[in-house]
C-alpha cells in the first residue's frame, strides 16, 4: 500500500494545494525566470491571500529548494532507469538531451545561473550524488579494469609518468564522486562529459546556437563521439 493510500484527507489536501503551488511556480519561472518567483504572486493566481501559501511554504526559497529537489529527483530517476536497462555513456547522453529539451527551465533551474540570494541546503546534493554516481559507473565501463594488487605498484609508476596531469589531479581531489571506487581515467570521463554535454546543452537552450544555423542534434553527437574512448 503506497503513502498516498494511508493519507488521511487532510494530508491528501495539503499535497494538493503544495502541488498546485509548484505548478503555478513553474509557470512564474517560464514566464520571468526563477529570480522573480514570487509566492504572493502565486496566491493571487490561486484566489487567496499571501499569508495562506506560508502555511504550505515558508517562504520563496523553500519552494525554490522543493523545485530543485524535484528536478534532481526527475533526472536522477530518469538516469537511473536507463542504466538499469543497460544503457551505455551514449545512451545516457542522449536521455540526459531529452530530458532537458523536454523542459528548459527545470533544466536551467539545476544547471544555470544561480538565483540571486538563494542557497540550496546541503541536502539537496545527495540527489545530484545519485546522477554522478550512476554516469560514473558507465564511465568505469568504459576504461581498461583495475590491476591486480601485485601489480599496482608497478602501474601507479607508470601512471605517474605517463598519466594526463588533470586526470592526476583528479585522482586527489575526488570528493565530488562521493565513495564511487572509479578509477581515475573513469573520473576524468565523467568529468569531462559532465562540462562539454552541458556546455552544448547550455548553449543550445539559452538559443546562442539558433543564429548559426546548423543542427545542434549533430554537434551534441559529434561532442559525444569526441568524448568516447
Amino acid at each position: 500500500m503506497g503513502k498516498s493510500d494511508t493519507a488521511t484527507p487532510r494530508e491528501r489536501y495539503r499535497a494538493q494545494v503544495r502541488a498546485e503551488i509548484k505548478e503555478h511556480a513553474w509557470q512564474q519561472i517560464a514566464t520571468a525566470g526563477a529570480s522573480a518567483l514570487s509566492l504572493n504572486a502565486i496566491a493571487k493566481q490561486m484566489g487567496v491571500s499571501g499569508p495562506a501559501l506560508y502555511r504550505y511554504f515558508a517562504g520563496r526559497d523553500e519552494l525554490i529548494t522543493e523545485l530543485i529537489r524535484d528536478a534532481y529527483r526527475s533526472l536522477a530517476d530518469t538516469l537511473g532507469a536507463t542504466a538499469a536497462e543497460g544503457a551505455d555513456l551514449s545512451g545516457l547522453a542522449h536521455v540526459l538531451r531529452g530530458w532537458a529539451l523536454a523542459d528548459p527551465h527545470r533544466y536551467f533551474l539545476l544547471y544555470g545561473t544561480p538565483v540571486p540570494g538563494y542557497h540550496a541546503p546541503d541536502d539537496t546534493t545527495a540527489i545530484s550524488s545519485e546522477i554522478m554516481a550512476t554516469l560514473l559507473t558507465a564511465c568505469a565501463a568504459l576504461v581498461p579494469e583495475a590491476p591486480e594488487a601485485r601489480e599496482v605498484q608497478e602501474v601507479q609508476e607508470v601512471q605517474e609518468a605517463t598519466e594526463a596531469p588533470f586526470a592526476a589531479h583528479l585522482e586527489k581531489h575526488r570528493a565530488w564522486a562521493g565513495d564511487h571506487p572509479a578509477p581515475p581515467a573513469a573520473l576524468h570521463l565523467a568529468m569531462s562529459f559532465w562540462t562539454r554535454m552541458h556546455g552544448v546543452l547550455s548553449l543550445e537552450l539559452a538559443g546562442h546556437l539558433t543564429g548559426m544555423r546548423f543542427d545542434p542534434d549533430r554537434l551534441f553527437a559529434a561532442e559525444l563521439d569526441a568524448l568516447l574512448p
